[in-house]
């Protein structure tokens, strides 16, 4: 079992930035891929970006490309979502998810969920 528990999210301008944490217990993260999803209100949950387990490999939705960083420390057992250059529509609740299987990192099974942490951004 692994729990995840993000942290990091607050409130900020448009063109403030954020860094997220995942932090997990029960088990190494090491063979999990890990990726960031958002969920706004009235929207459905979505996928921001994914970083292969041996950290080599990453991927990111279009609206993330150039803005967002997804990284992780294997020591720590932490991933991480750098977020720069934020904008109102990135407002959102964020959650961190183990994935397993191949291929597309968005259309992989989620393992386990976070409880989501809340960002909003203000114009």
């Amino acid at each position: 079992q692994v729990q995840l528990i993000e942290s990091g999210g607050g409130s900020v301008q448009t063109g403030g930035s954020l860094r997220l944490t995942c932090a997990a217990s029960g088990r190494p993260l090491t063979s999990y891929a890990m990726g960031w999803f958002r969920q706004a209100i009235g929207k459905e949950r979505e996928f921001v970006a994914a970083i292969g387990w041996s950290g080599l490999s990453t991927q990111y939705e279009d609206f993330a490309k150039g803005r967002f960083t997804i990284s992780r420390d294997s020591a720590k057992n932490t991933v991480y979502l750098q977020m720069n250059s934020l904008k109102p529509e990135d407002t959102a609740i964020y959650y961190c998810a183990a994935l397993r299987g191949l291929g597309d990192f968005s259309q992989r099974t989620i393992e386990y969920w976070g409880q989501g942490t809340q960002v909003t951004v203000s114009s």
